[in-house]
């Protein structure tokens, strides 16, 4: 592997890093006994492309790029065994004749060559090698082989298990604690736990959000949320509810025996290289267990405010807001809006080496280098309003509250606010103006709010249009005089920078293999964000109903929901039926 220091020297001599943050991350990589490569991918101090850039130079050694789920045909990836490129970080993905090219992690790794040249000689053909991305290697890798094709595995060796066993499948418990007990293959080749391993791997390559687990009448059902939207991926026998819950339980150290309460459980886990965590949920039904389980990928979900969908007019607020080094910072928004996320990338901004950052989350959802997390324990009295109490005892600049949830939770957010604190919350509300009455309703004094508040942001998650297969489209009828109704609400300045011109044009979802026939692939972020200023404290001080407050706010060129929905659309982002669906 590449030393520390090469590395480093590299991404300076390409300007890709300064001397301070080389001096950093090497002290870093020292202290931990880490490889610099990953703490820089952790901490995405540069783009993987960047880095395979410097690597690639070091190496003499072309860097490979991919398009976005650019596949490799299964002839060319099964040339390397599955196991073989896992264990060596390698992949084939093209043949030109007699040479296979193959892409590697790490050119210089010494067993991974002299397995190149033995499958080479094996085969008669030469190897032609390139570097590639972590990102590459994991989405190429994902095409050995489908879903479909280890579920059919799986379930052909637990027929065989079911014939073969004296024992009834119907008692899973003793079953899958003796298989837990066992060690070597026969642990490693069991069908419950081959089949609940497979389930996970599908939901982390599918970058699910979700995993459910649901006996019906007739049938275990196992929905994955993808995009938020739930999708039905497998229908397995109802006898095996019971040992795939159990086989869960173990990995998340629930009570086996126990199946009359809910219970809540956690585990982390290894896929493809990285480190996943699964927060599990059990719950009693009328036919069995349920359990549902969230997905904690670090590389899916801790984000860069640029990743968030923000745009100028709204990076400028936000990027004001951070600078302050006290007041509160409020994300609003229904339940799975991207709230946390937000306050993620945030925090991922402010975190650096002259700074005391401490988080109150319910759950810690994702692990930050560099931030003291801490989760709260409702149950032995350890929660936001207590811990918020300790917090400021230990010397914070930056304190995040996972959720403003309670009048005396309100009332700490603020003073710690008021007393030199930058404080980073959630609050449920509908709009970014909904958060003055809130926190009134709180009981919070409404003379404190002007002092304490810096910025509040509302948001929403949509549907990102697929660039495979959208249609562009001549907006007309009901539809454009709606779009110029919202284009006429923007400021002025705004509409000028825009320059929307007649005909307009807007996209439409349509559906291809590239987004599995959705019409959109991922999720994007759409925002409104009301900042402070002495003519909004004013009102508030004066008059903070909601009415006058929104007066106010277009005065001050709040860019709504909605019309920054709007601005996404035109762009051909997202789809405009979306944004009216999902706006006011």
């Amino acid at each position: 592997m590449i030393s520390n220091k090469s590395l480093i020297d590299t991404l300076l001599k390409n300007g890709k890093i300064t001397s301070a943050i080389a001096d950093s991350v090497l002290k870093e990589a020292e202290s931990l006994n880490r490889p610099v490569e990953d703490i820089i991918n952790e901490k995405r101090i540069v783009s993987e492309e960047e880095l395979g850039q410097a690597k690639s130079e070091f190496f003499k050694v072309p860097l490979k790029t991919f398009k976005k789920d650019e596949a490799v045909a299964p002839e060319i990836l099964n040339f390397i065994p599955e196991e073989v490129a896992k264990t060596h970080k390698l992949v084939a993905f093209a043949r030109d004749k007699d040479t296979v090219l193959v892409g590697m992690l790490q050119p210089d790794d010494v067993r991974a060559q002299e397995v190149l040249r033995f499958i080479a000689k094996q085969k008669k053909v030469n190897i032609g090698i390139y570097l590639i991305t972590p990102t590459a290697l994991y989405d190429l890798s994902r095409g050995y082989r489908t879903f479909d094709t280890r579920v059919k595995e799986v379930t052909e060796a637990l027929d065989i298990f079911k014939r073969q066993s004296k024992s009834s499948y119907l008692l899973p418990q003793q079953r899958i604690v003796k298989i837990e007990e066992a060690s070597g293959l026969i642990a490693e080749e069991a069908p419950v736990i081959k089949l609940v391993s497979t389930i996970l791997h599908q939901a982390a390559a599918e970058r699910a959000s979700d995993i459910h687990i649901e006996p019906q009448r007739s049938r275990l059902r196992v929905r994955f949320r993808i995009d938020g939207d739930l999708k039905n991926v497998l229908n397995l026998p109802l006898e095996l509810q019971a040992p795939i819950v159990s086989r869960i339980k173990i990995l998340s150290e629930l009570k086996i025996d126990e199946s009359r309460v809910p219970q809540d459980g956690r585990f982390r886990t290894l896929i493809d290289n990285k480190e996943i965590d699964f927060r599990v949920s059990t719950f009693p039904t009328a036919v069995g267990e349920k359990v549902a389980i969230r997905l904690l990928d670090a590389s899916v979900g801790l984000k860069t405010i640029s990743d968030l969908g923000v745009r100028d007019y709204h990076l400028k607020l936000l990027k004001t807001a951070m600078d302050k080094p006290f007041g509160m910072i409020l994300a609003t928004g229904p339940t799975g809006s991207g709230k946390t996320t937000s306050l993620y990338a945030i925090l991922g901004t402010l975190n650096k080496e002259d700074v005391n950052v401490v988080s109150l989350e319910d759950p810690v959802e994702y692990f930050m280098e560099g931030i003291n997390q801490s989760q709260v324990k409702p149950e032995i009295g350890y929660d936001f309003a207590s811990g918020l109490r300790q917090i400021v005892r230990q010397d914070p600049d930056i304190i995040m509250v996972g959720e403003i949830r309670d009048n005396e939770t309100a009332a700490l957010a603020v003073h710690a606010a008021l007393t030199g604190h930058l404080v980073l919350s959630t609050l449920h509300t509908n709009d970014a103006i909904g958060v003055v009455s809130r926190l009134i309703d709180m009981k919070v004094e409404p003379f404190l709010l002007p002092s304490s508040l810096i910025l509040m942001m509302s948001q929403r998650l949509v549907g990102r249009l697929c660039d495979n297969c959208k249609k562009k489209v001549i907006a007309s009828g009901s539809l454009l005089e709606e779009i110029k109704k919202i284009l006429s609400g923007l400021p002025t300045a705004l509409k000028e920078k825009l320059a929307v011109k007649e005909p307009i044009e807007i996209y439409l979802p349509q559906g291809c293999e590239a987004c599995n026939y959705k019409g959109t692939k991922g999720r994007i972020g759409i925002f409104e964000m009301l900042e402070m200023t002495p003519e909004l404290a004013e009102a508030i001080l004066k008059d903070p109903t909601e009415s006058n407050l929104t007066l106010v706010a277009k005065k001050q060129g709040m860019i709504t929901l909605r019309q920054d929905g709007l601005i996404k659309a035109l762009d051909g982002v997202v789809s405009i039926d979306e944004i009216l669906k999902e706006t006011v």
